[in-house]
């Protein structure tokens, strides 16, 4: 192959890299740009969040094996897989983790509430309940703008991969903020803002994984870190051949 029509080959090809590349390399600045110049608090919504109140020391509790009997008292609880306090409304609750054994027709994971003063086991929050805990979690006094109980969502969703069903409190301008509550655990799961929409898009660019958003190791991505170093290095093999032809082209004309 001459060296001519080498060096068009690799000019071509490093054109080509550099138009398909370009406007990814473009998300890619856009996106760190963002992402360097965040407040990550502000993102996450921790000025927004209200601190949970604390237990007393000489607050009485009642044992967690007699709220266990009382549970399978009301459903065939084949094992426990976990047991945490939380605050609701002001009173300590036991959140039970459990499972039902598989020949049951409700076999699975499963939780309950129970206070932990009186054992007395509690359903799972109503709306009006998690409005209340909402702003009880919030700080300052933002109206309620809609609420919405989720059953199921996608791998766009600001609340994807976290335990449904969930209430989604949002509070009007100017905190635009939602408030997720998971209704059978009793507790806020996340705080969704304008910042961290902006992010989770932009992360979405930047990763370029547009099914889930969160796959550091999706196809496209690495597809496109490969294209990139061969447009770096069609780019220095350009330059290396230019610059042996130019020096060359000099020789020729002192010579």
């Amino acid at each position: 192959m001459k060296k001519s029509d080498f060096h068009r080959k690799i000019r071509k090809s490093h054109r080509y890299l550099g138009v398909a590349l370009g406007i990814q390399f473009l998300f890619w600045t856009i996106s760190g740009l963002y992402f360097s110049w965040s407040n990550m608090d502000d993102v996450h919504g921790d000025p927004q969040k209200r601190a949970v109140p604390l237990f007393k020391v000489n607050q009485a509790w009642v044992s967690p094996s007699i709220i266990i009997d009382s549970l399978r008292a009301h459903a065939p609880v084949d094992s426990i897989i976990g047991l945490e306090s939380i605050e609701l409304f002001g009173k300590p609750f036991y959140q039970i983790h459990y499972t039902v054994s598989k020949v049951h027709l409700h076999s699975g994971s499963h939780v309950c509430l129970a206070n932990a003063e009186t054992g007395k086991l509690r359903p799972a929050l109503s709306q009006a309940e998690a409005v209340v805990l909402a702003q009880n979690r919030f700080v300052g006094d933002p109206k309620v703008e809609k609420v919405e109980f989720l059953t199921q969502t996608n791998g766009h969703h600001e609340y994807r991969n976290l335990p449904l069903p969930a209430y989604a409190v949002t509070f009007g301008k100017p905190v635009s903020t939602t408030v997720y509550i998971a209704a059978e655990l009793g507790t806020v799961q996340k705080y969704r803002n304008t910042k961290w929409r902006i992010f989770d898009f932009l992360w979405m660019l930047h990763l370029m994984d547009y099914e889930s958003r969160d796959n550091l190791s999706n196809g496209l991505l690495r597809a496109f870190s490969l294209f990139g170093l061969l447009t770096v290095a069609s780019g220095f093999t350009l330059f290396w051949v230019s610059r042996k032809t130019t020096v060359q082209k000099k020789n020729q004309k002192m010579s």
